[in-house]
């Protein structure tokens, strides 16, 4: 066994680790599990089911990876967790296997972290650059994109999804998508402005939070229909030919809205006009 495995940890015959893995006291890695180069896994965590994970990956203390998804009508089929490069997952999170019935995979992506007691359920699919805060949860099939940041105690309902950029404050409730570039906080949560600080540490220009601004000018300032708010922000992209992509994804995003909307605006009665 590498030196860089504790006697205690338990690898079940079959588990393929890199031989740069290290494995803290006490840490199971069940049969299926295959991790990659320069990943390192604390002590008394379980990694179970058919679960990659990728390189450069930091999972801490009492971490619970890879288990059997909390639905009913899972019957043992070997769904799989699916984790990429470069996260950080702290103590005593959860990640569920997929079902067959949302596609089989739970997936994330790469250089995510997620903070302690974080729980994703079955069958979502998480982006990269996001980050977790302490004790948020998501349940089944939920969709969250790229640069998300939730506040901790964050929940959100099964089936939903978050766009891009999107931002929730602590404590907020989510019955509804979240559109790209929009924060959100209450509960249920309230759509409030978009995440422009966020935007300027990731490079955007100037131009570009301007439209991302009046896109959310039009879905929540303006009293309109989403389908009359869809055309205003597609005339943004002729206006400002550099947001063409933020454009472009925002229409893909509300292309896909369903039967639970988007996460609404309600006007505070003490709030001066905009």
């Amino acid at each position: 066994m590498s030196q860089l495995i504790h006697p205690s940890a338990l690898i079940e015959a079959g588990a393929q680790l890199h031989p740069s893995v290290a494995v803290g006291p006490y840490s199971i890695i069940g049969a299926n599990v295959k991790i990659g180069e320069g990943s390192t896994v604390g002590s008394h965590c379980v990694i179970e089911g058919h679960t990659t994970i990728g390189q450069n990956n930091t999972i801490h203390n009492y971490a619970a990876l890879g288990a059997a998804p909390q639905d009913k009508k899972y019957a043992g089929e070997p769904t799989q967790l699916v984790i990429g490069d470069g996260n950080t997952i702290r103590e005593f999170c959860t990640f569920n296997a997929g079902t067959v019935s949302g596609g089989g995979i739970t997936r994330i992506g790469s250089d995510n972290l997620f903070m302690a007691y974080v729980h994703l359920a079955h069958d979502c699919q998480i982006g990269s650059h996001t980050i977790f805060a302490n004790n948020s949860q998501l349940a089944g099939h939920v969709v969250v994109g790229d640069w998300v940041i939730l506040g901790g105690f964050t929940v959100v309902r099964q089936f939903l999804r978050l766009g891009a950029h999107s931002f929730t404050a602590m404590c907020s409730l989510l019955f509804a998508d979240l559109p790209p570039f929009v924060t959100c906080e209450g509960q249920p949560a309230d759509a409030r402005t978009v995440n422009a600080e966020g935007l300027r540490r990731r490079g955007f220009s100037a131009e570009r939070i301007a439209a991302v601004k009046a896109m959310h000018k039009a879905l929540y300032r303006e009293n309109l229909t989403l389908d009359a708010a869809k055309q205003r922000i597609q005339d943004i992209a002729v206006q400002t030919p550099e947001a063409q992509p933020d454009v472009a994804m925002m229409l893909d995003f509300l292309a896909g809205v369903g039967k639970p909307g988007i996460v609404r605006r309600r006007r505070d009665p003490t709030e001066c006009p905009v």
